[in-house]
Formats: C-alpha cells, sequence, structure tokens
C-alpha cells in the first residue's frame, strides 16, 4: 500500500522508537498516535524494561496519546507501528477506537525474530473448552452486583 510521505515519516519515527527500545534494552516495536496531522502518543516495547508482559509498543503509545489528551477515546486518530500489531494490541486498539492502523514490519518478521503470536491468535478465537489454557465460568453470588450498580449510574461516562 502507498502512502504519503507525511505518513512515511510517522511511520519512520515507530521505526525508529523500535530501534531505541532495542538499544533500551527492550523489545524492538515503537508505535505513534496521530491525530489531525499532530503525533499524540508514542511508545516503545518496554516489557523487559518494566517487567509488565503488557508493555507493548501499540499500548504504551496508547497509554500516552490518551494521558496526553485526557480522554479515553482516540476516534479519529491513526497508529503507526513499526511492525504488525500482536492480538492484544489490537484488541487495545479497538477499545481505544482509533480509525486507522498502518504498519511495516509484518507479523511473520516478527516471528522469525522470535517474537510469534500465532498460538495466541489461534487461541482466542476457540471456545474456552478447546483452548490449552484452563478457563472456567464459575457461579459466585453478587456476580453481576457490579454491573447493575453501573446500570444504576445516573451521571456516568459511557464507553
Amino acid at each position: 500500500m502507498a502512502i504519503s510521505q507525511r505518513e512515511q515519516a510517522f511511520l519512520r519515527e515507530a521505526i525508529e522508537l523500535a530501534n531505541h527500545s532495542v538499544d533500551a534494552g527492550g523489545g524492538p516495536f515503537g508505535a505513534v498516535v496521530v491525530k489531525d496531522g499532530e503525533v499524540i502518543g508514542r511508545g516503545h516495547n518496554r516489557v523487559t524494561l518494566d517487567n509488565d508482559p503488557t508493555a507493548h509498543a501499540e499500548v504504551q503509545a496508547i497509554r500516552d496519546a490518551c494521558r496526553r489528551s485526557r480522554d479515553f477515546s482516540l476516534q479519529g486518530c491513526v497508529l503507526y507501528a513499526s511492525c504488525e500489531p500482536c492480538p492484544m494490541c489490537m484488541a487495545a486498539i479497538y477499545w481505544a477506537r482509533i480509525a486507522r492502523v498502518v504498519f511495516a514490519a509484518s507479523g511473520e518478521d516478527a516471528a522469525r525474530a522470535g517474537f510469534d503470536d500465532r498460538l495466541i491468535a489461534r487461541e482466542i478465537c476457540q471456545p474456552y473448552s478447546e483452548r490449552s489454557l484452563p478457563v472456567e465460568q464459575c457461579a459466585c453470588e453478587g456476580h453481576d452486583e457490579s454491573f447493575r450498580k453501573w446500570l444504576a449510574l445516573a451521571d456516568k461516562t459511557p464507553y
């Protein structure tokens, strides 16, 4: 897919963040969130730096953009990533309501470097009973109390 020179610059910034991450001891991933032609969020992989398996570049960039914009919704934003986002990051991208994703390296490129998420992508599409990780729903009194409280709130912020 061909993108504009301006978009190429955003993608290059994500790639530079990935290289910076490797230099700092993190994983080889970077991302930026852009709104109206301005970078509002940046992130690079901090999984090993922070001992946090959720500290992927895209999640870090989303957190930064939300913090800076003081809004949990990134509607109208574009996320530029050095690599194809993993399933967890794609879920975060959907939750953030990002309008578009542009990435450079493929998931296959990442797999060749030891970052293979194909098992996760397959597993989350399976019914619980067919997953390699046991997942069980158990009946518990009050299981829906927080939902009832939420529904009763008059001044809640829906999302």
